[in-house]
């Protein structure tokens, strides 16, 4: 991946001002001293675009990417029950061990919120997956399920990998859509919006970047991220849009 830091002197120090961080903010703020990044203010300007100054020219701004469902009057962010249950999911496949017969096969699931307890969910979805394993007639289609969720041998790899089952993407029916598209839709709303709010403060700086804290598919391997830029192509004027790992601000990549 080419790097979209410079080359810099360490010995000019990294500053950080203002005492105002939301947790995004010290996400990117982490996210650039590990980069290396040198000579970093926080709100150059005060309480308005952009959030970050590096290098006397370089503006960031910085923002959530995520979405939310209403339970009763409390709003939640999707992530809250989907970053888990994906990750589960993804290690049960791992667990599964490598291909039977040479063969590597896609896997989504669908669910709805409230979800079965995982320590109750996680044996039916081995049992099921175990099952197509061992049968004579493997075709795809809906292997286990349980409270609120469905797992789904989608189809066929075209060439085997390291594991039987590979994840393909998730369902989940209060937002709507898969993990990738539902990635895209809020990528360009996010775009969108964060370009109108720097449009009167633009000619300021030379350089600007959008840092979004990827809360919808921070878990995305390096396979999956080549799947979401050979289908995804969104028009933009920032010079460069980086999404972040919330979880881990050393995991990152460029669109």
């Amino acid at each position: 991946m080419r790097s979209w830091f410079a080359a810099c002197e360490v010995s000019h120090s990294v500053r950080f001002f203002g005492n105002h961080m939301d947790a995004s903010e010290r996400i990117v703020k982490e996210h650039l001293k590990y980069r290396g990044y040198v000579d970093v203010i926080y709100e150059p300007d005060g309480n308005v675009p952009p959030d970050f100054l590096a290098n006397g020219s370089i503006a960031i701004e910085v923002r959530r990417l995520n979405q939310n469902y209403f339970d009763g009057a409390r709003a939640k962010g999707l992530e809250e029950v989907a970053i888990p249950l994906w990750d589960r999911v993804k290690n049960l496949l791992t667990s599964m061990g490598p291909p039977v017969n040479g063969e590597t096969w896609f896997v989504y699931f669908r669910f709805n919120r409230p979800v079965e307890l995982w320590k109750h969910l996680e044996p039916k979805l081995r049992c099921g997956l175990e099952s197509f394993m061992k049968s004579s007639a493997q075709s795809p289609g809906v292997v286990a399920a349980g409270q609120g969720f469905e797992l789904e041998v989608f189809c066929q790899a075209s060439k085997p990998h390291q594991t039987m089952f590979i994840m393909a993407g998730c369902l989940d029916r209060e937002s709507g859509g898969w993990v990738l598209a539902e990635m895209e839709t809020n990528l360009r709303y996010c775009v969108s919006e964060k370009t109108r709010k720097v449009a009167k403060v633009k000619s300021r700086y030379p350089v600007w970047w959008l840092a979004l804290v990827d809360y919808i598919g921070y878990s995305l391997n390096d396979f999956d991220r080549e799947i979401f830029r050979a289908q995804v192509s969104i028009e933009h004027t920032w010079d460069k849009i980086i999404l972040i790992d919330p979880g881990n601000h050393r995991d990152w990549f460029e669109i």
